[in-house]
């Protein structure tokens, strides 16, 4: 797709590119990143919540401007909408593109179902949930052009969650239950809405756009959620489907996962997850440096401790030990989340150690 050749040749002489950090463009260098071709330097990621842009408005603006970022999305192209109700990240009652509602009791930050709508133990119930099928009404055309008008990475505009959804839709004590009983009703739906997913990518996959993207938050802080050996009968099978579809059409797949995930770190590489989001801190750097060069690893900088507590010598620490031990000629994405409880300063310092870095 973009110029492999391109980057064989320019990095055949390394030392050429000594303190020259933007002879690429965004989008090549994310894909030399992700391809572990020797980039000049580590393409940047910031993550704004609702609630930096509240409380920290002209800190964001500023690392925004310092330290442009190398990714991008399309906008406004679907034929039709959906209908919410409310703010996903305002105070109050919001009703989201399934009819999951939440409740939020704080600005800046996103609520929680409170009350499921699959309430019937056998799933019986499960018939009434309706899918968001305007998401499939996406406008190629209107996607290609964007794409074509930016030098940036993009990355589609979806995110399949089944885990996650399961749980708006069931409630997540309920949901884990089920997952051990595995009603007939229950694993019914999940058939049904992965089939929804993979018409959903598959379209995104047909537009330009350079990855797709899916996420599940699956660990807790210190294992997973759930039985990994349940994990590996349910949802490896649907993330290498979704994985199978990007890479069939020539696309990257990203994806996010909050939490203790170390166990099934190995999976995802196994079935072709190209750039995971992860808490990397807490499962431990030295834990994760076995991965390095086979999967990229996109961010993050401690947002637990280091981002809200940490002083700027700490911060670029952090960094630079990240640097050490993922860093192999790529594999690594200068990201992280700027969000409830973040030290702007401290999300500035990080940017400004990664650009700093000799890159080897």
């Amino acid at each position: 797709m973009l110029l492999y050749l391109f980057y064989d040749t320019i990095f055949l002489d390394k030392s050429k590119l000594k303190g020259v950090k933007n002879i690429m463009t965004s989008r090549e260098l994310v894909r030399a990143t992700l391809e572990f071709k020797n980039p000049p330097r580590a393409p940047r990621n910031l993550w704004v919540l609702p609630w930096a842009n509240i409380y920290h408005r002209d800190e964001v603006l500023k690392i925004e401007k310092d330290f442009e970022g190398d990714f991008a999305g399309p906008s406004d192209c679907w034929r039709e909408f959906t209908k919410t109700e409310g703010d996903a990240c305002k105070k109050g009652r919001y009703v989201d593109e399934w009819g999951c509602i939440f409740t939020n009791v704080q600005d800046g930050i996103i609520g929680e179902v409170k009350d499921p709508i699959i309430v019937d133990e056998d799933w019986e119930d499960a018939e009434n949930v309706r899918f968001p099928v305007e998401w499939l009404s996406v406008i190629p055309e209107v996607v290609n052009e964007q794409y074509k008008n930016s030098d940036k990475w993009f990355n589609c505009g979806c995110c399949p969650r089944p885990f996650e959804q399961l749980q708006y839709l069931r409630g997540t004590e309920n949901l884990y239950m089920d997952l051990m009983v595995k009603p007939p009703k229950m694993m019914e739906f999940i058939a049904k809405m992965h089939a929804f997913y993979c018409e959903l990518l598959t379209v995104w996959a047909q537009t330009d756009v350079d990855a797709l993207n899916i996420m599940d938050d699956w660990g807790a802080q210190q294992a997973l959620l759930i039985n990994p050996t349940v994990w590996r009968e349910i949802f490896k099978p649907m993330y290498k489907d979704y994985a199978d579809i990007a890479h069939k059409h020539g696309k990257k797949l990203f994806m996010h996962s909050d939490g203790y995930i170390l166990e099934i770190y190995p999976d995802l590489i196994e079935i072709g997850i190209d750039c995971l989001n992860s808490q990397i801190f807490c499962m431990g750097i030295e834990n994760l440096a076995q991965y390095a060069g086979k999967i990229c690893f996109w961010g993050e900088i401690d947002r637990q401790h280091i981002l809200a507590f940490g002083t700027e010598q700490e911060v670029e620490d952090a960094v630079k030990l990240v640097y050490k031990n993922l860093w192999k000629q790529g594999g690594c994405i200068a990201q992280l989340e700027l969000g409830a409880g973040a030290i702007p300063q401290n999300a500035y310092k990080a940017f400004e150690t990664w650009d700093n870095i000799e890159y080897k």
